[in-house]
């Protein structure tokens, strides 16, 4: 399935080259920096019936972006980006559907499992999506923080994905290294996903034409979903067109109840 998504940055939808937002060396780089609100993109999302999208602050300067957001589609929309046990019950009662989080349940580069166990305990598993959002070292992939800036030490594995499941529902996993580049997913991590995954969960990165959508069902499964961000035309994109990717997902609803 697709998944939509609005990405915030000082207060204005931006699609962003992942691996750049806060690097110590280099500019930002930005493929596209929308003239409409945030409510705009989320009022779209509601007229096409889209459902687990998500809203993520990159940094600070977006929670009335993001609020609005949420109040254009309650209950349609997560919502990321510096999410902590004193805030994420705000967002669910601003609208948000869930709550994803990363930095907060990780300190000095490790998952924290007391942080992550009062998360839990303070809005439910079933309000909950944790981002395992990673990059690739040698052959393994390992959960990138702090706007995926620094490496923990936790890997992306069956065993990983199995322990963390019992304190979320879905997981979403941004593949950090072709985030923004529009060359194509990191299909291997896709398929690893399918296979070990126990939760459904949203993939990102790379994602540059229709067929991905395609690719991302078979080799997920019919678990993993994908974000289109850079390559979609309502984000400047050319490879793929938002009302092909609604139309994608209405065949597929059309296919499991026939």
């Amino acid at each position: 399935m697709f998944r939509p998504c609005i990405d915030l940055h000082d207060g204005q939808v931006k699609q962003i080259v992942g691996g750049t937002l806060d690097a110590p060396t280099g500019p930002l780089q930005t493929n596209f920096v929308s003239d409409r609100s945030a409510a705009w993109y989320a009022e779209l999302y509601r007229r096409d019936r889209l459902t687990g999208g998500h809203v993520i602050l990159l940094g600070p300067g977006n929670e009335a972006a993001a609020r609005a957001a949420l109040n254009a589609y309650p209950g349609g929309l997560q919502l990321g980006g510096g999410v902590t046990a004193d805030n994420a019950s705000d967002w669910l009662a601003a609208g948000a559907s869930h709550v994803i989080v990363t930095s907060w349940v990780f300190r000095d580069g490790r998952l924290d499992a007391d942080r992550l166990r009062q998360l839990t305990d303070r809005v439910g598993k079933a309000k909950l999506v944790l981002d395992l959002s990673c990059r690739r070292r040698g052959a393994e992939y390992f959960v990138v923080t702090d706007r995926w800036q620094k490496f923990t030490d936790l890997k992306v594995t069956r065993e990983t994905l199995e322990q963390l499941a019992g304190h979320c529902a879905e997981f979403l996993i941004h593949a950090v290294d072709v985030e923004g580049l529009c060359s194509g997913m990191d299909e291997e991590l896709v398929a690893r996903l399918g296979a070990e995954c126990p939760l459904p969960a949203t993939y990102a990165g790379g994602a540059k034409s229709l067929a991905d959508l395609a690719t991302v069902t078979r080799l997920g499964r019919g678990k993993i979903h994908l974000t289109i961000g850079s390559a979609l035309d309502i984000f400047g994109g050319s490879g793929v067109r938002y009302e092909d990717a609604v139309a994608f997902n209405r065949r597929l609803r059309e296919m499991s109840n026939a």
